[in-house]
């Protein structure tokens, strides 16, 4: 279990230089402080940080937004982060600062078990920490965390309840890849009946893996190759069951998309796809300033037409269309 967790006093701030914004030099008693890690070169740290603005300006009374610029390549000076901060002007309504060494990143990072950034940590008004995750989903537990209506108890343990999931769904990934085949040999699709029957044992004593990604791309895969319609049934289930993570729409995509040119795919299985590329689309809408999504509208209108849904194929393919011409 990582040193660092939900409850705890939050560790010191060490920063290098302040690049905008008042300088923050301890935590403050009554005051909630979001702490952002982010580097220049992670597109889905740009992409947060209209959404931490937003937060920043609604709760500037009760809440210090902080980005703390992290995991920057060696020949990255810090003028250049300073560049792109100014660049950002009036987008960026929150204090940016430049850590110290590696303090921030073995002090937060690290002793958390949260190494992927962009990473919010949320400190409540008694400079304990109270949430940990994607700043996707901030706008979620903020105003739950400033009006005292956040339970940390239980945030932590449902935070080690999908640590554990994620860490018993990735030790069984191993194993069940034995079933998979060899993918250099032409017509070896391994051992799909014997995967299921292991899946079906696995499932048996942990029914809470029964959707989590990995176990659902093996699953997914083995009933792809034995029962197509199960396969189906199956899938739809795993675009509207989150686990440790979101539902695992993207090992949905990845399995149709590996299995396309190998077997011959059902219409309802592409139809299934196209599902999945939706959620995916969904997903980065909120990102439309970094993210372009023409091609998964352009998967999505060939999918769709695989599936003999026309009317959905041409629709998806006009939005496919749009996205290009707003990328121009």
């Amino acid at each position: 279990m990582p040193p660092l967790q939900l409850g705890d006093a939050a560790p010191p701030l060490h920063m290098r230089e302040w690049l905008k914004g008042k300088p923050v030099l301890q935590f403050e008693k009554g005051t909630v402080y979001v702490v952002e890690f982010w580097a220049t070169w992670c597109i889905p740290c740009k992409a947060a940080i209209p959404r931490l603005s937003k937060l920043a300006s609604k709760y500037k009374k009760k809440v210090i937004v902080i980005g703390i610029d992290i995991y920057e390549m060696k020949t990255t000076p810090v003028e250049k982060v300073k560049f792109f901060v100014d660049s950002m002007r009036h987008h960026m309504k929150y204090r940016v600062a430049t850590e110290d060494s590696n303090f921030m990143e073995t002090g937060w990072l690290d002793a958390s078990g949260e190494q992927g950034i962009p990473k919010t940590f949320v400190v409540n008004a008694e400079g304990r920490l109270a949430w940990i995750g994607h700043p996707v989903h901030l706008h979620e537990v903020l105003s739950r965390i400033v009006n005292n209506d956040w339970n940390i108890n239980e945030a932590l343990a449902k935070k080690n309840s999908n640590r554990y999931l994620e860490e018993l769904d990735d030790s069984l990934n191993y194993e069940l890849n034995t079933y998979e085949g060899d993918y250099k040999i032409p017509g070896d699709f391994g051992k799909p009946d014997s995967a299921i029957l292991r899946i079906s044992e696995i499932i048996g004593n942990e029914p809470k893996l029964k959707y989590a990604p990995l176990m659902a791309s093996h699953t997914f895969s083995a009933l792809l190759k034995t029962n197509s319609h199960k396969a189906y049934e199956y899938g739809k289930e795993v675009l509207i069951t989150p686990t440790y993570e979101e539902p695992a729409y993207d090992r949905i995509i990845y399995d149709i998309e590996w299995w396309s040119d190998k077997i011959t795919l059902a219409p309802e299985i592409y139809e299934l796809g196209a599902e999945a590329y939706q959620l995916e689309a969904d997903q980065i809408k909120q990102y439309q300033d970094v993210y372009n999504p023409f091609r998964l509208y352009n998967k999505m209108a060939e999918w769709y037409w695989r599936a003999g849904d026309k009317s959905k194929a041409i629709h998806a393919q006009k939005k496919a269309i749009k996205a290009l011409r707003r990328k121009k």
